[in-house]
């Protein structure tokens, strides 16, 4: 059971009604490795870094198990960096800055140890660094997981159509789908996102819960309500680490056990929210997680009477 995930590892400097950080630790792989650690599953990263990166941020992603190996150090370079002020509705955020540094070049290199994953997490790249990784794997994974954002859609369309023939399930929010589709119903997007190549859709709805598409099969999963919310950062990510991290464990890709892995993936991501960054990942229990998937259970267990 194993889970390669590609993405960005990062400095995020985050501003929300509830107070503002310096640099932290950010990027998607590090949310979805971090948030996968969590199932104990084998799992690795493919990133770049630059020499600015603190080893404390190494020893912190050493210490969930997550193998390194894939992660480019450049000397001399800078670590890319994102800064963002989020709204007083936390659904809303504005980009501050935006640094590629390290990033503009970056050309992945699959270890050797891990050219056969069991399930590939593709995280929020060009789709071209996307389809680089997919060729470099020796076998096709059991399951590709593909997230995009409407940068992609707008300036590489051609690029994330070709990639898409080649994922087994995407990941987007319902503002992305709607772009993607140019469908406003999201059960009308999804038949058509469906049919450029993954045989299965999620499409987040942030503090609305998620939905699942496969086939003429449909699951929501809602959100835990909180009575606060500090950071929507890495929350997609945490949820497509809990997500990607529940099926390498279980080795079970059915519909049915993608219900179980929402569900594992909206847990995390209910934590991740909590604190700025990845505070709230680095210091989760066992126990916590058990206790608050106990939550989401209630949230959507009943019993009904049908004549």
């Amino acid at each position: 059971m194993s889970l390669l995930v590609v993405g960005t590892v990062a400095f995020d400097q985050i501003e929300t009604p509830f107070g503002k950080t310096d640099k932290i630790l950010g990027g998607a792989a590090t949310f979805i490795g971090m948030a996968a650690s969590m199932l104990e599953v084998r799992s690795g990263i493919v990133s770049v870094i630059g020499e600015d990166f603190p080893q404390e941020y190494v020893d912190l992603l050493a210490s969930k198990n997550i193998d390194l190996a894939g992660i480019e150090k450049v000397e001399g370079g800078k670590t890319f960096y994102w800064a963002g002020r989020y709204r007083n509705d936390m659904n809303t955020r504005d980009t501050l800055a935006t640094e590629l540094n390290v990033l503009e070049n970056f050309q992945p290199s699959v270890p050797t140890g891990w050219k056969n994953p069991d399930v590939l997490m593709l995280g929020n790249l060009h789709p071209l660094v996307q389809k680089t990784v997919l060729n470099q794997l020796e076998t096709r994974p059991k399951l590709v997981i593909l997230d995009t954002m409407n940068f992609w859609m707008d300036h590489t369309w051609d690029e994330l159509m070709d990639v898409l023939k080649d994922v087994d399930v995407l990941t987007i929010n319902d503002e992305e789908a709607r772009q993607m589709s140019k469908e406003y119903s999201l059960v009308k997007a999804a038949k058509k996102i469906l049919e450029m190549g993954p045989h299965t859709l999620i499409i987040k709805k942030g503090e609305h819960g998620a939905l699942l598409f496969h086939e003429n099969n449909v699951f929501f999963a809602p959100a835990l309500p909180l009575e606060d919310v500090f950071d929507p950062t890495g929350a997609g990510d945490t949820f497509a680490g809990g997500f990607s991290g529940f099926l390498a464990k279980t080795q079970n890709y059915s519909f049915e056990n993608m219900k179980r892995a929402i569900i594992y993936g909206s847990a995390l991501a209910s934590f991740t929210v909590e604190k700025f960054g990845t505070e709230r990942l680095a210091e989760l229990t066992d126990e916590e997680l058990i206790q608050r998937l106990d939550v989401f259970k209630s949230l959507t267990n009943f019993d009904i009477e049908l004549d």
